[in-house]
């Protein structure tokens, strides 16, 4: 369940960085999954809290949830806030993105920038996306069948879906939003279910700054060539 990173694109959560934001959510969710668009059950509060245990025993702890919602165009949009501390150890550290539904595709993030201190927003809309990456990941993933899972939660009727290459396996349920995921174990680590939840609220709270990110990539290539 690996690298969750700043900016949302390519059709489902798969967030391509800058600096320190991209490392501090490091190890996250496994959204970059089959027909994900199907396992997104978007309720409002709605939460869950997965534990991450890596190969050499060492344990993160990750929050999901929905704290809000907003029209997007004429689409129902949700707000999906997700927390870590696997960066850090200690801290769980917060980011949120307006998801559509329909084509989980994110259109806005809200996160906390360390660089200059302050709760930032940026709209994904209008950063080029390569999807055809995102949907070609999709293709690598079959459905195997549909199995009891039993995780610190529960026990769940699930569907399991592996990666051709063996390199990983998900078991996702309807029962669980707003994601689906039960249990999710690759060649690094394994992650499961500890607890669902209602009435989640956001924990990225006041009014964010705008960043218009292509022109800060112009300024910081600015600054590469003209040091």
């Amino acid at each position: 369940m690996k690298r969750i990173l700043l900016i949302l694109v390519a059709g489902g959560i798969s967030m391509v960085g800058a600096g320190r934001a991209s490392a501090q959510f490091g190890n996250m969710i496994p959204f970059k999954r089959p027909n994900i668009a199907n396992f997104f059950h978007p309720v409002a509060g709605a939460g869950t809290q997965y534990e991450e245990t890596g190969k050499d025993g060492r344990k993160a702890h990750i929050e999901v949830a929905i704290v809000d919602k907003e029209m997007v165009g004429a689409q129902q949009g949700y707000w999906i806030e997700f927390g870590s501390d696997h960066a850090s150890g200690r801290e769980i550290k917060y980011i949120k993105a307006l998801i559509t539904p329909d084509d989980f595709r994110a259109h806005q993030v809200v996160t906390f920038m360390e660089q200059n201190n302050q709760l930032t927003q940026i709209d994904v809309d209008s950063l080029p996306v390569n999807h055809d990456a995102f949907t070609k990941d999709l293709a690598k993933w079959r459905q195997v069948g549909s199995e009891s899972v039993t995780v610190p939660a529960g026990t769940f009727s699930c569907d399991h879906w592996t990666k051709d290459d063996g390199s990983g396996d998900i078991w996702v349920s309807s029962k669980v939003a707003p994601m689906g995921m039960v249990k999710s174990v690759d060649k690094n680590d394994t992650t499961v279910l500890v607890k669902t939840f209602s009435e989640a609220k956001t924990h990225l709270t006041g009014n964010p700054v705008k960043l218009d990110l292509q022109q800060m990539m112009m300024m910081n290539r600015g600054m590469q060539q003209h040091p």
